[in-house]
């Protein structure tokens, strides 16, 4: 900082010198050049009305006369003096003290005599510069003599040399406020800036602050603050990487973290890559005005599999659905994300307005999402939305495809529903390719599925995939029993595989979960923290409520909104003693809300709230309010951390993280979890108060017993659930499933090892 403080200085002199001395050059320049042009203007007008007063004066004849009227004019500014000359250059008249210089005509007066006009001219006489301007004398038309004004100039390079002085001067104070001024910024808004992030980054360096308190302000080096701040959560995340490791290694334990899950699937990636395959992409480009915005939307799969992506430079596939994202890829629909630290490769795929109503919004989600959830809305398929599934699927398989064309042994992970015939078409053109799908939603009984004119098309679809994931064992059971009835194949109920076409797909549970940061200490006031937020956030909303209950959900028929709303009401005929006291809030995102079943439940959402808020609401204090709008995690994690209990009725559900985001986010291990004993989370939190949803009497007695539980029992449930939720992590969901693919015999290396075998035996 020394040395730059230094070359700064020398710079700034140099470089003003050089510049003020230039300016000051031109200004000389012009003043000589001005004073030149005055004294010409003065010489001329001098030396016309002196040759007016000489012919006068020479008609007399008077040669004393002549010299009287030129000494007459010796007393002017800068004029050195006056001389008459005669036609043959004889002296007739001149001042006494230009006498002493000027001894014989100068030239200019005989070529004015002989030009018959005045000249002016800058000369030496001596060593004295003098200005000299020549007159013809007239007499009866004719030439009779000269006359020389002869004017002093060595005002003018006196007056230049101090200009110059006062140039050097100027420059020499300017150059010292200007230097002095620069280092006083360069200190202000530079060197203490910087001098102040070095000892916020020493302190974390030492460990002596978190990188989650704030960092100095940098505002005029913001790329280098983005780096910084980057760079100083990268040491924080290693360093708790580190000390969670230790301690896990002392404790004898092996919980999965990001940096775990990476190094664990490189390993078992062996130089391969891994290429995802989902709808939803893990970020978009959405313009607003001039400005382009990257969104993150809000989903645990970006979570789980980030790391795994970042660790082997593999390739995200979904479809590009923000508005702006066709302006941030190259010519080949790929860019390098995340934004900040590109560490692999997103691949947008474009879907036609007919494409995506009919795969994602036709079949996807009026006929199979309905289908696979027993909510009891009536799945609707049409043989043209089935058509775009079809087409959309192949799609998705040639982009595979291309992406992977270079990769050999390459590892694909498909998402969910929307690529049940994926699978199978991949597997068919890179028999190599070790491929699984994740089912996100639950898998219905046989029976259920039969409903599906397509259900064989989606089982060997499916069956073309090395593994198949979902959430709990019965989803499995349930699609074993189906293959068992819909297609010609072995079940290995043993082993729980099918073997179909001479290729052997692998069945198992994953239950999904979330990423619970566990790295601080529960703090003892987090309870009194925690109530002062909840007032703070009520509050906002304009309500008066010392209870409240939280709800988090997308407006769907599956979440079981309305039979919460009845339990509630319930709950408050049944215990008076909670209204004014009692207040629920539910985020509802709005979904699909152009698919009809989704406005309509929309509609009755809202009508349950109002009618139920309008038979108890008093003051300020009301029942339920219902916040319907999109809300980002951290928003939301303020209404979980400050709530007394969470609500999850779901009449069915692959798995609702919902229930675990609540768990999550309780460090002060309070607060009381209601869950739907219809979801895959309560085959893990059993420490939750399950209930049948549709009892609304027992969700109604669930909250009364959750607001009423003892503080001792709600730390034990939520410690316990807490544990299920830290040791099988959302990195531990995806280890295990990559894990699990990548250590499974393909059907070309048992056809190998057999040929060996038999070359062997032979």
């Amino acid at each position: 900082m020394r040395l730059l403080s230094v070359r700064l200085i020398v710079s700034l002199i140099v470089g003003i010198t050089l510049v003020s001395l230039a300016f000051s050059y031109y200004e000389v320049v012009g003043e000589k050049r001005a004073l030149r042009s005055d004294l010409e203007r003065r010489a001329e007008v001098l030396g016309e009305s002196v040759a007016a007063n000489v012919e006068k004066s020479w008609e007399t004849g008077s040669e004393r006369g002549l010299q009287r009227l030129v000494q007459r004019f010796a007393n002017r500014e800068h004029l050195l003096g006056v001389a008459v000359y005669d036609r043959q250059g004889k002296t007739v008249a001149i001042t006494s003290e230009l006498g002493q210089v000027l001894t014989t005509p100068p030239q200019g007066v005989t070529q004015a005599m002989s030009e018959g006009h005045g000249e002016g001219a800058f000369v030496r006489l001596g060593n004295d510069p003098v200005h000299i301007f020549a007159l013809p004398l007239h007499r009866q038309d004719q030439t009779v003599g000269g006359l020389a004004v002869v004017h002093d100039v060595s005002y003018i390079r006196a007056q230049s040399l101090r200009t110059w002085r006062a140039a050097f001067l100027r420059v020499l104070i300017q150059v010292f406020l200007i230097v002095l001024i620069t280092l006083l910024i360069v200190r202000w808004s530079i060197t203490g800036p910087i001098a102040r992030a070095a000892q916020w980054m020493r302190a974390l360096r030492l460990g002596r602050i978190s990188s989650r308190q704030q960092m100095p302000d940098l505002d005029l080096f913001r790329p280098l603050a983005r780096e910084v701040a980057t760079l100083a959560e990268s040491l924080s995340q290693a360093r708790n990487a580190a000390e969670n490791e230790a301690r896990l290694r002392e404790a004898s334990e092996s919980m999965w973290t990001a940096d775990r899950l990476a190094v664990q699937v490189q390993t078992r990636l062996n130089g391969s890559r891994l290429f995802v395959v989902s709808n939803r992409e893990p970020y978009m480009h959405q313009r607003d005005g001039k400005l382009l915005e990257v969104v993150v939307p809000p989903s645990g799969l970006v979570t789980a599999l980030e790391p795994v992506l970042n660790a082997c430079d593999g390739t995200w596939i979904a479809h590009g659905s923000g508005n702006a994202d066709t302006e941030a890829v190259d010519a080949h629909d790929r860019l390098r994300v995340p934004p900040d630290n590109p560490r692999y490769t997103l691949r947008r795929l474009w879907l036609n307005k007919e494409e995506e109503e009919g795969y994602y919004y036709g079949f996807a989600n009026e006929g199979l999402w309905p289908l696979c959830h027993i909510a009891h809305t009536r799945p609707i398929f049409r043989a043209q939305d089935w058509q775009h599934y079809q087409e959309v699927n192949r799609k998705f398989t040639a982009a595979v495809l291309e992406e992977i064309k270079d990769t050999p042994k390459p590892v694909v992970l498909v998402q969910d529903y929307h690529f049940a015939l994926l699978p199978r078409m991949l597997k068919e053109k890179r028999p190599d390719a070790r491929v699984a799908i994740f089912w996100h939603i639950p898998w219905p009984n046989p029976e259920g599925f039969g409903i599906c004119p397509w259900q064989r098309q989606l089982v060997d679809g499916l069956l073309g995939a090395d593994l198949i994931g979902f959430h709990i064992q019965s989803h499995c059971n349930n699609f074993l029993q189906t293959v068992d009835r819909v297609v010609e194949s072995r079940v290995d109920w043993e082993h729980f595989s099918v073997l179909r076409q001479n290729h052997r797909t692998i069945v198992r549970p994953f239950p999904i979960s979330v990423a619970l940061a566990d790295d601080e200490p529960i703090e003892s006031d987090a309870y009194e923290a925690a109530y002062l937020d909840r007032l703070a956030l009520m509050h906002s909303l304009g309500v008066e409520a010392p209870v409240v209950g939280i709800g988090v959900d997308r407006v769907d028929y599956t979440k079981g909104i309305p039979e919460r709303f009845r339990a509630i009401e319930r709950f408050l005929e049944k215990y008076p003693k909670y209204r004014s006291k009692f207040t629920f809030v539910e985020i509802g995102a709005p979904s699909r809300t152009h698919i009809k079943r989704y406005h309509d439940l929309l509609a009755e959402v809202e009508a349950e709230a109002e009618r139920i808020n309008w038979r108890f609401q008093t003051g300020k204090w009301k029942p339920i309010v219902f916040l319907k709008q999109q809300h980002n995690h951290e928003e939301i994690e303020r209404y979980y951390r400050a709530a007394d209990l969470c609500l999850v009725t779901s009449l069915h559900d692959g798995m609702n993280l919902v229930a675990k985001e609540f768990v999550a986010a309780r460090r002060d291990e309070r607060g009381v979890l209601i869950l739907s004993q219809f979801t895959g989370a309560a085959r893990e939190l059993r420490d939750a108060l399950l209930v049948n949803p549709y009892d609304i009497d027992q969700t109604a007695e669930a909250i009364r017993a959750a607001l009423e539980m003892e503080p001792e029992e709600k730390q034990i449930r939520m410690h316990r659930m807490r544990r299920i939720v830290r040791e099988r992590n959302i990195y531990h969901w995806a280890g295990s499933l990559i894990t699990e693919l990548c250590e499974l015999r393909l059907d070309a290396d048992r056809a190998q090892e057999k040929f060996r075998g038999n070359v062997t035996v032979a």
